[in-house]
């Protein structure tokens, strides 16, 4: 049999209804709700069902958020949940690993359903993202006009995490949405056995592509961002680098500066592998008017042999960067800041539920018991409000500037 996100029975009205466990009866929070369902039964029509029927605990559905194993058949999934709720917007995207309330977990498929009063959403996608980044992003972001007349606005991004030049899709839905909406959203990371990445968008399976959906609320909706890691020394100027490829570091070779400046043994210097597990906890992190943007260091025998450093993510020429570092205790602390952060920014309002967006790589640190002491700290933040997400390739928190593409980085969205 597959596991089910367990279902309790509350009274509403004198009639026994179905409220997904941890989750916040509708009937108590001005009419908004929000429930998360989850199955990882091994056929994917059965574990959409599943998943949806369990989801599904209030009046009005009104957005779908799907994060689904990347070993299971998208279109399958789809079908399953269109069983049982056809028609009700719908995102999603692939996953490595999936996060609810009960713990990280894999191969299964996690819907997040939100709906009732005060509450519109409105979705929309755009294709090309791995040759015309900018224009996916607009494409996706269009959703926001009009969704409804309420107060509060969030634009949650889905993209593509094997596209480079992510900032290009966050600036394209920048250009469109204006900085009077916040953007919040996770790139798609694929499972090691399948290898490649799906968005979702209603009833289609897509790939090289960005989903967006509008969430409009009459209630504060919070976002907040947190990573844990700590600067290393002085900064040091960006004197050359293209395309994810960092050159010189205070005009030098960048790579063994990196490398000296962290102490690292010699091995690190010619063994891309022990290089690669050496950087794991010791990102970059790139000055930006809103804090640090953390970039994922990483290399390969070329790089090695010519001094250059892989970054997944934009390190502008000229600018300022510090060398960060941090363990087990700093990654479970930004989790736990991160959700107070979110739920803080809800001005008093009760939350009725929170998205998550966790870097994999954070997962790659913690490993197995920390990666579910990290959710605890999470739903610890969170009010008994229900919990979803996933392992990302990159993660999207825009509140203010233009840019807003991380690594290494837990987002949270909180709603109410």
């Amino acid at each position: 049999m597959s596991a089910i996100g367990a279902d309790v029975l509350a009274m509403r009205n004198g009639q026994q209804t179905r409220v997904a466990s941890g989750g916040v009866d509708p009937s108590t929070v001005r009419g908004r709700w929000m429930s998360v369902g989850s199955s990882d039964h091994h056929d994917p029509r059965t574990a959409g069902t599943e998943a949806a029927a369990a989801a599904i605990t209030g009046p009005d559905p009104t957005l779908l958020v799907v994060f689904c194993s990347g070993r299971l058949d998208p279109a399958e999934v789809l079908a399953g949940i269109g069983t049982v709720a056809a028609g009700v917007p719908l995102i999603g995207c692939s996953s490595d690993s999936e996060i609810t309330s009960a713990g990280p977990g894999e191969g299964r498929v996690v819907v997040t359903a939100l709906g009732g009063s005060g509450l519109a959403a409105r979705t929309a996608f755009g294709t090309g993202s791995s040759g015309g980044q900018r224009a996916a992003g607009a494409a996706a972001a269009a959703c926001v006009e009009p969704v409804a007349d309420l107060p509060h606005t969030a634009l949650l991004l889905l993209t593509d995490g094997l596209v480079g030049d992510q900032e290009e899709i966050v600036s394209g839905a920048y250009e469109v949405v204006g900085a009077g909406v916040p953007l919040v959203g996770g790139a798609a990371s694929p499972h090691p056995a399948a290898k490649q990445t799906f968005l979702l968008h209603g009833d289609q399976v897509l790939t090289d592509a960005v989903v967006g959906a509008s969430i409009a609320s009459a209630s504060p909706l919070g976002i907040g961002v947190r990573h844990g890691w700590r600067k290393v020394g002085e900064p040091m100027l960006v004197t050359r680098c293209a395309k994810g490829r960092v050159v010189e570091l205070d005009e030098k070779p960048a790579l063994p500066t990196y490398l000296e400046r962290l102490s690292a043994p010699a091995i690190a210097y010619t063994d891309p592998v022990e290089f690669d597990r050496f950087a794991g906890t010791r990102p970059i992190g790139v000055r930006r008017r809103s804090g640090e943007e953390v970039r994922n260091v990483r290399t390969t025998e070329l790089f090695l042999s010519d001094g250059w450093l892989s970054c997944t993510g934009d390190i502008p020429e000229g600018g300022l960067v510090w060398i960060m570092e941090g363990d087990e205790s700093t990654v479970l602390e930004a989790a736990g800041d991160a959700c107070r952060a979110a739920v803080d920014a809800l001005d008093g309002h009760q939350p009725v539920g929170l998205l998550a967006f966790d870097c994999g790589s954070r997962r790659g640190v913690l490993g197995e018991d920390g990666s579910r002491t990290e959710v605890s700290r999470m739903t610890g933040q969170a009010g008994g409000a229900p919990l979803s997400g996933f392992y990302s390739w990159g993660e999207i928190a825009r509140t203010q500037g233009i840019n807003g593409f991380h690594h290494n980085t837990v987002v949270i969205l909180a709603v109410s």
